[in-house]
């Protein structure tokens, strides 16, 4: 399992993504990284958080390749293409286009990673833009995929078309969902509810026929965690800002909950007894542990870290993208976008902003192929 690391993105810097990279190899035994960034930096850090972590054999399964220079959170995205070749960020991304690597991971600019991803490992034929996804935790105790979160901010009906079959096949092959139940996010259930793009391409997951998903309809913002639906898809910059909300809710839950317990003698009486069901909860709700957001419709496995990791999230980060290369997963988006069947066309009206909602001919020449 060769996973290519950018060990210089996040806002920890390499420490977070080196300790996070040790957990993994703990408990990976198959794991064979190649970890990215400053060698004589990365050098002496996992030689000392080798030493730290008690196995200090796990630092020769590591291979370090020497990228000098880390493209930072303030560069602008198309900045990256001025001279990318020596970074970080380029030096993981090139190692998955040559197959040097099955997945890469990083923390760093999520601009310049779609941006460069896009350009250094193409995306599936068929697929207008990659989405970045995630899964979060629901109320029955299952998960939901929401997509997009920061790789489309300006999108057509078309972009969200394609997200909502990307992100129903992730539910079928990652998690077994049979047929999942696929909803679009907006502020209200009613039809004339939300923009325009939203209402058209409500219009157009109506039109599509075939049993590969179910669409049922709008989904307002408190029941995104409810189970009622398997993805969730919307425009990249709602789905980050509720992505953000969301941790940020979850994170101050926990805390107070922990303060609660521990502000008196008999509280934490009561959290010696409660323990294990607290422990559960944490697991549940703590984002940590949902950290790690796959970057679909590209070429190869590409996961995308938040900046903020701590080494625990990102070895979970580290754990998402092993999981999409045992399950092979840019394998099953070509096989789904070159389906030769009769295809819901997307009109063109629908990259100006306009669809013929009652009519179910549309054309494209960039969307999926699926059964219609």
């Amino acid at each position: 399992m060769r996973i290519a690391i950018d060990a210089m993105g996040g806002d920890f810097g390499p420490r977070a993504t080196i300790g996070g990279l040790f957990l993994a190899l703990a408990r990976h035994p198959d794991l064979e990284p190649s970890v990215f960034g400053p060698r004589a930096e990365l050098c002496a850090l996992v030689a000392e958080l080798a030493k730290a972590s008690g196995e200090p054999s796990l630092a020769k399964r590591v291979r370090l390749v020497d990228a000098p220079r880390v493209v930072l959170q303030s560069t602008p995205p198309m900045d990256v293409f001025d001279d990318p070749s020596a970074t970080s960020l380029y030096g993981m991304l090139a190692a998955v286009r040559e197959h040097e690597a099955d997945a890469g991971i990083t923390c760093g600019n999520t601009g310049a990673l779609v941006a460069l991803a896009r350009r250094e490992l193409g995306t599936v034929p068929g697929i207008s833009r990659p989405a970045i996804s995630t899964a979060v935790p629901t109320r029955k105790g299952g998960r939901c995929y929401l997509l997009d979160l920061g790789a489309s901010v300006d999108v057509h009906a078309r972009h969200l078309f394609d997200f909502a079959h990307m992100g129903a096949l992730m539910a079928r092959v990652v998690d077994g969902i049979a047929v999942p139940r696929v909803a679009l996010l907006n502020i209200g259930v009613e039809a004339s509810k939300g923009v325009a793009r939203v209402r058209e391409a409500d219009a157009l997951l109506r039109a599509r026929g075939g049993s590969d998903f179910e669409y049922i309809g709008y989904l307002e913002g408190d029941a995104i965690f409810s189970g009622q639906a398997d993805v969730v898809v919307c425009d990249g910059f709602v789905g980050n800002a509720v992505l953000k909300a969301s941790e940020g809710v979850a994170q101050m839950l926990l805390k107070r909950l922990q303060e609660t317990f521990e502000s008196h003698w008999s509280t934490r009486l009561v959290t010696a007894l409660a323990r294990p069901t607290l422990m559960r909860l944490k697991a549940q709700l703590d984002p940590v542990r949902h950290n790690g957001a796959s970057l679909l419709g590209l070429n190869r496995i590409v996961v995308k870290s938040h900046g903020n990791a701590s080494a625990q999230a990102f070895a979970f980060a580290i754990d998402r993208a092993m999981r999409e290369v045992e399950v092979g997963l840019p394998g099953h988006f070509r096989a789904a976008w070159s389906q030769d069947v009769a295809t819901p066309v997307i009109s063109s009206t629908v990259a100006s902003g306009r669809v013929d909602s009652g009519s179910r001919d549309m054309t494209s020449s960039d969307g999926p192929s699926f059964q219609g």
